[in-house]
C-alpha cells in the first residue's frame, strides 16, 4: 500500500505542468526565472503562451532576460501560440493585459480542467471575479507583482529596477497545492509569498498602481517627472487619497500611511520609470488600461456613494 502511495506521488510530479500566459515584462520575466530553473528538469514542465513576432523569437532562440546584474537565455519546454498545443495545465499564471483577460481565457480553455489554479498577475482588483464567472469551478487566486519590467525587442524581456516580488494567495483557504507552487516559484529563486492575506496587499498594489497610471498617463510623464513637480505631485496625493476612501468604504485593510509608502516605493525607482498605461497611451494603441485603472475607482466610488472628483476630472481628459 505504501508503495502504491509512494508511486502515486510521483506520478503527480511528472505530471506538473505551469502555463505562462503572456509573456510580456511580468510574464516574461517570471516566466523566464521558471524556464531557465526548470529547463532540465524531469518532472515540473513550463510551457508558454505566447504570440506575434515575440513568440516566433522565443521558439527560435528562447527568451533572453536582461537585468541590472546579469543576462540569461530561457528555453521553456514549449513555447506556443495555440494554447491546443500545451495540454491540461496545474497551474496557469495570467500575465496580460486587463483588456486582453477575457479573450485569453477563452483560447486557453483547453488547458483547464477543474483542477487547474488560476492565478492572475494583472493590473487591477477585479481580476479574480472576472476570471470565476468563465470558471466559476477552478480555484482562482488573487495575485500581484512588484517589477519594472519590459518587452524591449521580440524575444526580449527587460528588467530595469530593483525590484521584482510576487504575491498570491486565497482568503479562504489554504492547501497543499498552494504551498507547493509558493515552493516552485522560491526554488526558481523567485520572491514569491503566499498568504490570506492577500486582499490587503493586492489593493495597496492597487492603489500604487492605479494612481500613478492613471497621473503618469494625464501628464504623458515619467514617474521622476511626475514626483519632480510640485502640482502633479498634488494631483498624484489626492488621487492616492481617493482611492484609499474607496478601500476604506469597502472593509479593505490597507496601511494608515498608505500615501507615504506609495511615495516611498515610487521614489525608489528610476527616473525614467513609466506605467504600462501611459506607454499604451504614448504607443497610441486602440486599448489601454484606463477601464480597469481608472474608471473602475470612479464605478465603486459611486457605487459606494463616494465622490472622487479628480479621478473624474483627469479620467475625462483621458477618454478623449
Amino acid at each position: 500500500m505504501l508503495l502504491l502511495y509512494i508511486c502515486w506521488n510521483i506520478k503527480i510530479m511528472e505530471q506538473t505542468s505551469i502555463i505562462i500566459a503572456g509573456i510580456g515584462g511580468v510574464g516574461g520575466y517570471f516566466g523566464g526565472m521558471l524556464a531557465k530553473y526548470y529547463e532540465n528538469h524531469s518532472a515540473i514542465k513550463i510551457k508558454f503562451l505566447a504570440r506575434g513576432e515575440h513568440f516566433k523569437a522565443i521558439q527560435k532562440k528562447g527568451l533572453k532576460v536582461i537585468t541590472k546584474n546579469t543576462e540569461f537565455t530561457a528555453h521553456p519546454t514549449v513555447a506556443s501560440n495555440n494554447a491546443k498545443e500545451l495540454g491540461i495545465a496545474d497551474y496557469i499564471l495570467i500575465c496580460t493585459k486587463s483588456y486582453d483577460l477575457e479573450a485569453t481565457l477563452e483560447q486557453l480553455r483547453p488547458c483547464i480542467n477543474d483542477q487547474t489554479i488560476l492565478l492572475p498577475l494583472l493590473n487591477g482588483v477585479d481580476s479574480k471575479e472576472r476570471i470565476e464567472k468563465l470558471f466559476p469551478n477552478n480555484l482562482v487566486l488573487d495575485g500581484c507583482v512588484y517589477i519594472v519590467a519590459r518587452l524591449t525587442e521580440p524575444g526580449v524581456i527587460t528588467n530595469s529596477g530593483n525590484i521584482q516580488t510576487l504575491y498570491f494567495g486565497n482568503s479562504d483557504s489554504e492547501n497543499k497545492r498552494l504551498l507547493s507552487l509558493e515552493q516552485l516559484l522560491k526554488d526558481a529563486s523567485i520572491e514569491a509569498t503566499f498568504t490570506k492575506n492577500i486582499q490587503s496587499i493586492v489593493w495597496e498594489k492597487f492603489i500604487f498602481i492605479s494612481a500613478t497610471a492613471t497621473a503618469t498617463s494625464y501628464f504623458n510623464c515619467s514617474i521622476g517627472e511626475l514626483l519632480a513637480s510640485p502640482e502633479k505631485l498634488h494631483t498624484l496625493v489626492k488621487l492616492i487619497e481617493e482611492i484609499k476612501t474607496v478601500a476604506n468604504a469597502k472593509q479593505i485593510n490597507v496601511s494608515d500611511n498608505i500615501t507615504e509608502s506609495t511615495l516611498t516605493r515610487l521614489k525608489a525607482l528610476p527616473f525614467e520609470t513609466t506605467t504600462s498605461m501611459h506607454s499604451d497611451f504614448k504607443s497610441c494603441k486602440s486599448q489601454n488600461e484606463s477601464d480597469s485603472l481608472t474608471a473602475y475607482v470612479i464605478r465603486e466610488a459611486e457605487r459606494l456613494n463616494l465622490e472622487t472628483p479628480v479621478y473624474k476630472q483627469l479620467y475625462t481628459k483621458l477618454k478623449q
